[in-house]
């Protein structure tokens, strides 16, 4: 009886000591959802190619706690339904104790009710709307500027750029809207008349109709705030009909390499909105690791159009892992309770957060920095 009961002993041991090591190799895992596919596909790869590269990184420098970082990256196919259905997936199934998404402002507003039922943070590494972090989800983490953040940084180039009469032309969607709103109030600020107000379906592939009457409305300037395959249509159909506006996109998300890839001489004369300069990694305050992400990012062969996208998935992923590693646990509210005090060098600039929202809920919200470029004979130039 005591030889039977000494092996069962060791067997108890020797299987303790064999699931330590398993235990010490097991993964942190983060969920991510973007719009792999649908209307904002472009944007979305973008950001999910970025956060793989922040993954690789922080793995290859020992991970965190320990322990290896895994991303569980999602399709919410561009649609509302389905990224709810992702947030679902990452937390109730993956077990994910962070979250980074949803790209799309109408896409992280429809999560965002998940994350107060399941209490699972979620940064934002994208989405523009100003409700996102003034609605009271104190699970909420944005580094990407608001629209009004964006319209507030561009209002001294107001005089500068001698803008009389504005146009506005956005996406029928809480980024679209949220921006067009918060740019006429810039404007109308600056003393600048307001023209034609146009909106078009988030998959319309033809603005005729509606470049028609900008045209119509004779403003000097037009505002255009939609993701870089609508933004490449729009250019070409506004030479077409010859229209003299000055073009400036706003929202970040119009890729100035991939316009004039795919625009050509329609994309000269254009101005452009953006939060991370690759054509000129000097401009930004942490030149170093923007310089690193850009060679990085075109080592793996990557679309170079992709990098005012990409880094916004890279610094989310950096910024989550500084507040896993602040948490000392993988667990949703360390994490939550930890990312308000963290500090990241980032590649835009330095990322850290203040409060937006009713007192007691408040969300997170970065303040980052907002560039002006231009593109000149197919040429990136600053401003």
């Amino acid at each position: 009886m005591r030889k039977g009961h000494s092996l069962s002993v060791i067997g108890v041991l020797v299987g303790l000591l064999a699931a330590g090591p398993a235990r010490a190799q097991e993964t942190i895992k983060i969920g991510v959802t973007q719009p792999l596919t649908g209307a904002f596909a472009a944007s979305g790869n973008y950001v999910a190619q970025g956060a793989k590269l922040a993954e690789e990184d922080i793995n290859k420098a020992g991970g965190v706690l320990g322990r290896k970082i895994e991303l569980i990256v999602e399709d919410n196919k561009s649609n509302p339904t389905e990224a709810v259905a992702t947030a679902e997936k990452l937390i109730q199934k993956d077990k994910v104790p962070v979250m980074m998404g949803a790209w799309s402002s109408t896409l992280t507003l429809a999560v965002m009710p998940k994350l107060i039922e399941y209490e699972v943070p979620m940064l934002v590494e994208t989405s523009s709307s100003g409700k996102i972090t003034t609605s009271g989800n104190p699970w909420i983490f944005r580094i990407s500027p608001t629209s009004e953040m964006e319209a507030k940084a561009f209002a001294p180039l107001v005089k500068m750029l001698g803008i009389k009469k504005a146009d506005l032309l956005g996406t029928n969607n809480d980024f679209g809207l949220g921006a067009m709103q918060e740019f006429e109030k810039m404007l109308k600020a600056a003393g600048v008349e307001i023209g034609a107000k146009e909106t078009m379906d988030p998959k319309a592939i033809d603005f005729s109709a509606q470049l028609a009457k900008i045209k119509a409305s004779g403003g000097d300037t037009l505002f255009v705030t939609t993701d870089v395959s609508q933004a490449t249509v729009i250019l070409k159909q506004a030479k077409e009909q010859q229209l003299k506006s000055r073009i400036i996109t706003t929202g970040g998300s119009v890729s100035p390499d991939q316009l004039i890839a795919q625009a050509g001489e329609a994309a000269n004369g254009s101005l452009h909105l953006v939060f991370f300069t690759p054509w000129f990694p000097d401009a930004v305050k942490n030149a170093e690791i923007a310089t690193k992400f850009v060679d990085e990012w075109k080592a793996k062969g990557h679309n170079v159009g992709g990098l005012t996208e990409g880094f916004r998935g890279y610094d989310g992923i950096t910024t989550i892992v500084a507040g896993i590693k602040a948490a000392g646990v993988a667990d949703p509210k360390a994490i939550q309770k930890a990312l308000w005090d963290v500090k990241v060098h980032g590649i835009n600039g330095d990322i850290a957060f203040i409060k937006q929202g009713p007192a007691g809920q408040e969300s997170a919200q970065n303040v980052p920095s907002v560039y002006l470029i231009k593109i000149d004979n197919g040429k990136v130039v600053r401003m």
